[in-house]
């Protein structure tokens, strides 16, 4: 059974710090390149940062450039995402996704998913706020 579990998110200052978390399980995590997303009411959701499946290559949003830092650790399975100088329009539901890379299909605990799967989060809130 396929999980993306986040963790980490609440309330801060602006100005302040959150490390969120998002531990992966049921499927090879080292074949999946993770994003963060995140969405706030009444707009779409939107990429904030990604990870390669080797963790070499990163590339971020511009609105969080310099500010939000992308990274996983595979023996955990995790992904985090490390926001620093939090604004207020920072503010909104942070997901957690999986996306298989390469042409071929991930076979894992019995369940095949097929190229180009992908998978999300339950999501976490962000709250920045003074």
């Amino acid at each position: 059974q396929v999980q993306l579990v986040e963790s980490g998110g609440g309330l801060v200052q602006p100005g302040g710090s959150l490390r969120l978390s998002c531990a992966a399980s049921g499927f090879t995590f080292g074949r999946y390149a993770m994003s963060w997303y995140r969405q706030s009411p009444g707009k779409e959701r939107e990429s904030v940062a990604a990870i390669s499946t080797d963790g070499r290559t990163t590339t971020y949003a511009d609105s969080v450039k310099g500010r939000f830092t992308i990274s996983r650790d595979s023996p955990k399975k995790t992904v985090y995402l490390q926001m620093t100088s939090l604004k207020p329009e920072d503010a909104a539901v942070y997901y957690c996704n999986a996306g298989l890379r390469g042409g071929y299909s991930d076979c894992s605990n019995s369940k095949c998913y097929p190229p180009g799967s992908t998978f999300w989060g339950q999501g976490t809130q962000v709250t920045v706020s003074s």
